[in-house]
């Protein structure tokens, strides 16, 4: 099979058509009398008509049919999947998930939607204001079966497994260690080849972006070079007697509808509204070269930003292989209690401050003002290590979902998920008082 093919770019104008149906897209205008081809001309809209062009996103698609020839939507059980942030009390400890079991397949074939399950959150999709941030475990693909969020953008991590998605712009294929976003309103299906599992973060208020580099400059941090879109493919398949399933996320809730053909039936796309993909090796790390550890935004891939400056609804950021050279420096992550939710995993490797307990697949989440930082065993020998420079982090990538928001804990994340680890805590009660009043400076 050929490779697939993408365009490059990170909020740019795309233009793209089946190389099956050449001149598919309409010459000099959006939506002439008749198409080309037959097809329908159908605007997805992922800002309102009248936002300031800087923001203003959105993309016209050329299909074989409009989305809207379906059956009426129902409602869908998915009992791992809420946006009721109350059901559960209230938990400000330090937690740690050991990985998330994925269910085996000969007892239980389990979908990427299906394997949806919700660990935290915040916020109201009804008032386009808050995060999601979920567990996927999955071991068959979807079978006629598509799915797209009326409430946010989908950010998603993969740990276990590659995703082959299919999405009305084209196909793509993301694999450990690469990130992709799906956003709000794209149709997209999920082919596994076996067991499956890794994160998703959606955002209800905006779409993501790339930080501001400030006095970085013009260069660093996720180049928008290295933002991948796929390219136009198109199917003209009949399911017949409603065969094809679209589910759809609206206010928290699933609901499915059926219809007659495939979803994937764009021929030709052109705009900036579009799924991507994204390296995580293509990161260009940021660091101190003098003394200090520095803050892990210095680390942020992507931002969805709240109305205040600097103040972000979403943050993903990455722990990434680099360079440790500071002089002088306790190097790892400082001691620490925030005014944001750090929701971490670990997706390659193991996490430098906690090997042995943070493991690819599982999770920490620091909820706001909860203390936090490196164990005992791992102070003191970062305490007395020779400070020469050192490579850090090799083979190894760990990310956080930062958020300004006090994101609540569901029953099933932390009452009854098999892979809740109660004695996290312990970890932290070794360290002891090292205070000398008679210290004198050298």
């Amino acid at each position: 099979m050929a490779p697939l093919r993408y365009l490059s770019g990170f909020g740019s104008e795309f233009a793209s058509e089946d190389p099956r149906c050449p001149g598919s897209l309409p010459k000099g205008q959006n939506n002439p009398q008749k198409c080309p081809y037959g097809l329908y001309a159908e605007q997805l809209s992922g800002s309102a008509f009248t936002a300031p062009r800087t923001h203003n996103r959105r993309t016209w698609l050329y299909r074989i049919l409009p989305s809207a020839v379906h059956t009426p939507f129902s409602p869908v059980e998915q009992p791992y999947l809420t946006h009721d942030w109350k059901s559960s009390d209230p938990n400000p400890n330090q937690m740690r998930w050991h990985p998330f079991p994925i269910p085996h397949i000969n007892k239980e074939k389990v979908d990427w939607v299906q394997g949806l399950h919700t660990i935290c959150g915040a916020g109201d999709p009804c008032a386009r204001h808050g995060i999601a941030v979920y567990a996927y475990m999955c071991n068959t693909s979807m079978v006629d079966t598509c799915m797209y969020t009326s409430d946010g953008d989908f950010l998603i991590v993969p740990e276990r497994g590659t995703l082959h998605i299919t999405t009305e712009f084209g196909k793509m294929d993301v694999v450990n260690n690469e990130i992709c976003v799906i956003q709000q309103g794209m149709r997209f299906s999920v082919e596994v080849d076996g067991e499956s599992r890794g994160y998703v973060m959606e955002v209800f208020d905006a779409h993501f972006e790339l930080p501001c580099l400030g006095p970085i400059g013009a260069n660093g941090l996720a180049n928008p070079r290295d933002f991948l879109t796929p390219v136009a493919w198109y199917e003209d398949r009949k399911v017949p007697h409603g065969g094809y399933t679209v589910i759809n996320k609206y206010q928290g809730k699933l609901f499915q509808a059926h219809q007659d053909q495939s979803p994937f039936n764009v021929v030709a796309w052109h705009g900036n509204y579009v799924p991507y993909k994204y390296n995580l090796e293509n990161f260009c790390v940021i660091n101190s070269v003098s003394f200090d550890h520095m803050d892990p935004s210095i680390f942020t891939v992507l931002t969805c930003q709240s109305v205040k400056p600097g103040v972000a609804i979403g943050d993903f950021v990455i722990i990434p292989p680099r360079w440790e050279v500071q002089a002088n420096t306790f190097r790892p992550p400082y001691y620490h209690r925030n005014c944001m939710t750090e929701f971490m995993g670990v997706i390659k490797g193991s996490d430098e401050a906690k090997e042995e307990g943070f493991r690819p697949g599982g999770a920490v989440l620091y909820g706001m003002m909860t203390p936090h930082g490196p164990d005992a065993a791992y102070f003191q020998g970062a305490s007395n290590a020779e400070l020469k420079p050192q490579r850090v982090g090799e083979g190894t990538m760990k990310f956080m979902f930062e958020s300004s928001l006090s994101l609540a804990l569901t029953e099933w994340s932390q009452k009854t998920c098999e892979c809740v680890d109660a004695e996290y805590y312990k970890c932290w009660l070794p360290l002891k008082s090292h205070f000398n009043p008679d210290w004198k400076p050298e």
